[in-house]
């Protein structure tokens, strides 16, 4: 008798059973493959679609894609490895992982990846194929070895492993090099090493990359999901010439690890002979000349400049002779030089098509908006709407794509910058999450001048079915009756919205959520999601879309679309009331500001009215400097500070001018202070407090953050008024390599810059703010410190790191 406490745990273990056949699959958000051969199938959840995959019987089924919102599964038997993925709103695929997999068990009877040529190089035959061999295995005579495609097999149980017959008419059959499961090894130099040593050469167990003690970096996982940053393994995220790790031993940061080389050949990479496309690591052609005509110092020799860029360490770079290349992740190809004086510098390699130099200056507009679809935007957004990094138009990884510069010439596609090359309903991006492959961006709609307003009925529930629903409502409307109601906007992905609007973005009005005309549906309705607010036709989010909220639509040709939903505006710290431009380019070599888009921003004076300095407006009264720029005095009264300026004369009403009652220097051998106003400043639209990070935050390695200031520009223009610029962040680890800062930036500092020069703050900009954009707030994360010069290559500037001082901070201000 199976009694109630039986049934359960039954139950229980029916779950657990069916919930892992999802864990056999490697998902990716977004992602679509065109296959003429599938199966479809209605089905209320992805874990009945792999049940489907699982069971088909017309095919071999290596994937499958589920649209939740129409509830559709398509069982595939093709995969990523075979065709091309293209980008789809609102489709999951799902892959399975064996098939991915490149390496084989034991003899590899169960190999079924997509490796398709024999140890000495030659292509396979298509086993289905008679030429140019007649072959005697099959796939009718092994029907279940997957012998579908021209990969390489072992149906026969061949003890030296996977072979082919092969399209090369002297060598009917060959085996191939494919590697061990359990081998720990690594091709290359170790970027694509995915194995589980977690010690280093030297005996130190590896500390976790999610973990930030005993050292902290900027090496986080979900930030640089594409880095497989997983536990406490190996890895090689920044181009070293093999896998590291931080260690758990306080006095040593980080150790190589001693990854033996494989045995199997690497991957074959597409060689570029004359031209590069994106950072040039394809690039094989012969310039050996440096962009200011320089010659190039042979890759293999150590004078006049010694180094590790050697053909030993990264033997799948093409350092050969002393050409040009880019083995180490760098901007674009480049070289040593021979030229005692100069280290190294880039090489002037054209580019491939009409793709625009990854270090040509991105000049910003003047608004970060976009206008109908976005097909015309040139911002500098590089984020989506989620949060996550944009990958780069020219890089395959980690997402393989045809949306590259050469096919669409006049879409502007440079650097990870959003665009809508297509024509969809706005900016997207390819994401750096493996598992997400698009998005669409963190840009807003620019507004219109003139807003209508519209009286719109509420469709009650018992008429939502039979009545047509009405025209949505403009963000100004009101409801009938002259009831008051909350304004008509989302926070976030708006999955708590409530508001009026019964519209799509493209106009068309939304079906009740009850109804099933023109769309059937049974994924969300009043019954299914009680709590979602599904009573009427108004958009909603009940799946918690990252794109916010949607509805099913009255047009029988599409079923359903997202709605039009402003963001709530909400007065917060670090969201200026005017737009950055948010410059990226060539402070020395950036842009000229947009006027109080940086209202955080202070000059700091002397009594006089002479600016020096620079500062950031953290609270009403207090604002956070650089101790150096207050050596002159130790009196409050011999400085000033002057807020809501754009121009250095300060001649803006706007303009408030404020007297210091203290200043504290920071701790002992720190470059940061704390300024007390006289009184607190007057918040207005020109004159806003930043936001402070978290304790011991540590900003990712490649953040784009931004400085601003009036310093010396070098006669790159903007002189007496505020500038500013991008510039990408710099691990402590590489930011303290031989070659760039020597081990002179420390613990609770950081850096930022473009290791090619051109970009930097300068004197006159010390003391001031690099803030970051964090979800919809602007960070202050830095405090201008130090350089060696301003703007030269491979000296990125220091900045006091503002998350190890949140403690004295509040401490200061709690006893001041």
């Amino acid at each position: 008798m199976i009694t109630h406490k039986t049934a359960f745990f039954l139950c229980s273990l029916l779950s657990t059973a069916t919930a892992s056949v999802l864990d056999d699959y490697s998902k990716t958000e977004g992602a679509w493959i065109f296959s003429l051969t599938k199966r479809l199938y209605a089905v209320p959840t992805d874990l009945d679609c792999a049940l489907k995959c699982n069971d088909e019987k017309s095919f071999t089924c290596r994937s499958f894609m589920y649209v939740q919102k129409d509830q559709e599964c398509l069982t595939l038997p093709t995969n990523s490895k075979i065709d091309t993925i293209i980008r789809r709103i609102s489709t999951a695929l799902y892959e399975q992982k064996e098939f991915l997999k490149e390496c084989k068990n034991s003899i590899g009877t169960d190999y079924r990846g997509s490796i398709s040529t024999t140890k000495s190089g030659k292509t396979c035959q298509k086993w289905s194929s008679n030429y140019p061999h007649k072959p005697n295995t099959t796939p009718k005579t092994h029907p279940n070895a997957d012998l579908e495609h021209n990969f390489c097999r072992n149906p026969d149980g061949d003890s030296n492993g996977p072979w082919c017959y092969t399209t090369d008419l002297q060598t009917r059959w060959e085996h191939c090099n494919i590697q061990d499961c359990s081998e720990e090894c690594m091709h290359c130099s170790g970027e694509d090493y995915r194995g589980k040593t977690s010690q280093t050469e030297n005996g130190f167990t590896c500390q976790r990359w999610d973990s930030q003690k005993p050292h902290s970096h900027g090496y986080i996982p979900e930030v640089l999901p594409e880095k497989y940053l997983e536990e406490n393994y190996c890895r090689n995220p920044d181009g070293e010439p093999r896998p590291w790790c931080f260690t758990t031993n306080p006095s040593k940061r980080w150790d190589f690890c001693n990854i033996p080389r494989c045995t199997s050949a690497p991957p074959p990479a597409e060689e570029e002979l004359t031209c590069a496309t994106g950072e040039g690591g394809a690039y094989r052609g012969i310039v050996a000349v440096t962009e200011s005509g320089k010659a190039c110092q042979m890759w293999s020799s150590q004078t006049p400049h010694k180094h590790s860029r050697t053909p030993e360490n990264y033997p799948c770079k093409g350092l050969t002779l002393n050409y040009c290349r880019n083995p180490d992740n760098e901007r674009m190809p480049w070289c040593y030089t021979t030229d005692p004086d100069t280290r190294w510098e880039y090489c002037k390699v054209p580019s491939c098509g009409d793709e625009p130099s990854p270090i040509e200056p991105v000049i910003a507009p003047t608004t970060d908006c976009y206008e109908g679809n976005g097909t015309t935007y040139r911002g500098v957004t590089s984020e989506t709407i989620s949060g996550k990094k944009c990958q780069f138009w020219t890089s395959m990884l980690p997402h393989s794509h045809r949306k590259t510069p050469q096919n669409y010439p006049k879409a502007d596609l440079r650097r990870n910058l959003c665009r809508n090359p297509d024509g969809d309903r706005a900016p997207w991006c390819f994401t750096t999450d493996p598992s997400v492959r698009w998005e669409y961006c963190k840009v807003e709609k620019c507004r219109e001048e003139t807003v209508v307003e519209a009286i719109v009925p509420v469709i009650m529930p018992t008429q939502a079915a039979a009545a047509a629903p009405a025209p949505a409502p403009t963000p100004t409307s009101k409801p009938t009756g002259g009831q008051a109601r909350e304004e008509d906007c989302k926070s976030g992905n708006g999955e708590s919205y409530r508001g009026l609007t019964s519209m799509t973005a493209t106009g068309v009005t939304c079906q009740a959520w009850s109804a099933m005309s023109p769309h059937q549906h049974a994924s969300f309705t009043p019954e299914t999601h009680p709590t979602k607010g599904l009573e009427s036709n108004q958009c909603r989010n009940p799946d918690n879309d990252v794109n916010g909220p949607w509805c099913y639509t009255m047009d029988p040709n599409k079923k359903w679309d997202y709605c039009n939903i402003p963001d709530c505006a909400t007065v917060k710290c670090g969201q200026p009331k005017v737009k950055p431009r948010r410059c990226l380019g060539r402070i020395v070599g950036g842009c000229t500001s947009t006027p109080h888009s940086w209202p955080w921003q202070i000059s700091l004076r002397t009594s006089s009215g002479l600016h020096f300095c620079g500062g950031t407006l953290i609270k009403p009264q207090w604002v956070l400097t650089a101790a150096h720029c207050l050596e002159r005095s130790k009196r409050p009264s011999a400085y000033k500070v002057y807020l809501g300026i754009h121009k250095e004369v300060a001649s803006e009403p706007s303009k408030q001018i404020l007297n210091l009652e203290n200043l504290i220097l920071g701790p002992s051998g720190t470059d940061i202070a704390l300024l007390k106003l006289e009184r607190p400043a007057t918040i207005t639209d020109q004159v806003q407090p930043v936001c402070l990070p978290e304790k011991d935050y540590i900003v990712p390695s490649g953040k784009e953050c931004y400085v601003t200031g009036w310093g010396e520009t070098q006669g790159t223009g903007g002189e007496g008024l505020l500038k500013e610029t991008g510039l990408p962040v710099i691990e402590n680890k590489v930011c303290n390599r031989p070659s760039y800062l020597f081990g002179r930036v420390k613990d609770h500092e950081m850096c930022a810059g473009n290791i090619e020069g051109g970009t930097d703050s300068c004197q006159g900009d010390s003391g001031g703010p690099l803030v970051c954009s964090e979800k919809d707030s602007f960070v202050l994360q830095g405090v201008t410190s130090w350089g060696l010069g301003c703007a030269n290559a491979m000296k990125p500037g220091v900045y006091t790191r503002v998350s190890k001082f949140i403690d004295w901070i509040d401490e200061t201000i709690r006893k001041n």
